[in-house]
């Protein structure tokens, strides 16, 4: 095989890796909505229950069930909120029907990274079943990004797997040419990861970085992992080659780790995020003012270990 027609059989053979991966973190994440199909009694009940949603909007739950007589219920309550307890029965929202298709709103949250857990009940003959096989669904509160630098980091984040993918197979051959492929790789997950990662942050949770040293949001720490390594790779490889093989083998790692796994989370309790160590912004206002150290704006207050 002529060498042109070898490299273009790897580029493709990487760009189908690449989507696989995402295709695959996509379903994976904490974030994509739960699809299934059931059956109760004989009746075949469908849905995608929604798992992530815009501060300050409502979230919506569909349910698809042919028979007129089935009828459906919204229980939910805050995660993990040791204030907060399922409601009862009468407290339930009733989904309504326009033809197939039963529809309700779960009140929407103000405050980034609120996280609430919600069941449905469905009612067929008196009898009651809760769908998802009787697991509640959690759904995260977000921000909105702008959608101008979310593309662009999404965007990166792809090419710079697959820039990561070709420059460890090119590093696999001992005549390869793969010093100017792991400076493309490097500067892209440095854009991708390290600078328009942040700022997407910031929009949807707050904060620009929750990683190390400041937290254990995984998705940060594994962007930096990854930024490490090829960091090493580029002032490395003309000592070995290797240091470009196991760059690329810790991107693949990286990127088999679901998006999202250990993000942002409001504690309810404390009013906190829960993957951070310190310097917090508060929400909660019951919190021991002991902690509290007021900043240069009067309307921002951060905690901070006592000191």
């Amino acid at each position: 095989m002529k060498k042109k027609n070898y490299s273009i059989l790897l580029w493709v053979i990487v760009v189908f890796l690449t989507l696989t991966i995402f295709v695959y973190q996509r379903l994976t994440g904490p974030t994509h909505p739960v699809m299934a199909k059931e059956t109760f009694k004989g009746k075949e009940i469908s849905y995608r229950l929604l798992r992530s949603r815009n501060i300050n909007e409502n979230l919506p739950v569909r349910i698809k069930a042919l028979d007129r007589a089935v009828t459906t219920f919204i229980n939910f309550k805050n995660f993990k909120d040791p204030k907060d307890d399922w409601k009862r029965a009468t407290d339930e929202i009733e989904m309504k029907r326009t033809g197939d298709v039963l529809t309700g709103e779960i009140p929407g949250k103000e405050e980034m990274a609120a996280k609430i857990e919600y069941t449905v009940r469905v009612v067929i003959d008196n009898e009651s079943f809760l769908i998802n096989k009787g697991k509640s669904i959690v759904a995260r509160f977000k921000g909105d990004v702008p959608g101008f630098f979310l593309i662009i980091h999404i965007v990166l984040m792809v090419f710079g797997f697959i820039f990561a993918l070709r420059t460890g197979m090119e590093a696999l051959r001992k005549e390869g040419n793969h010093h100017r492929l792991v400076l493309i790789t490097l500067v892209i997950v440095f854009i991708g990861g390290m600078i328009l990662g942040p700022i997407v942050q910031k929009y949807a949770f707050g904060d620009f970085w929750t990683g190390f040293p400041f937290g254990i949001d995984l998705t940060d720490n594994k962007t930096l992992i990854a930024f490490i390594f090829w960091l090493f790779a580029f002032f490395m490889q003309k000592r070995s080659r290797w240091w470009v093989v196991l760059a690329a083998a810790v991107m693949i790692i990286v990127y088999l780790i679901p998006h999202s796994v250990l993000g942002s989370e409001l504690d309810y309790e404390s009013g906190t995020m829960k993957n951070k160590y310190s310097w917090v912004q508060i929400t909660n206002p019951r919190l021991d003012t002991n902690y509290i150290h007021k900043l240069k704006s009067k309307k921002n207050y951060y905690l901070c270990p006592p000191c």
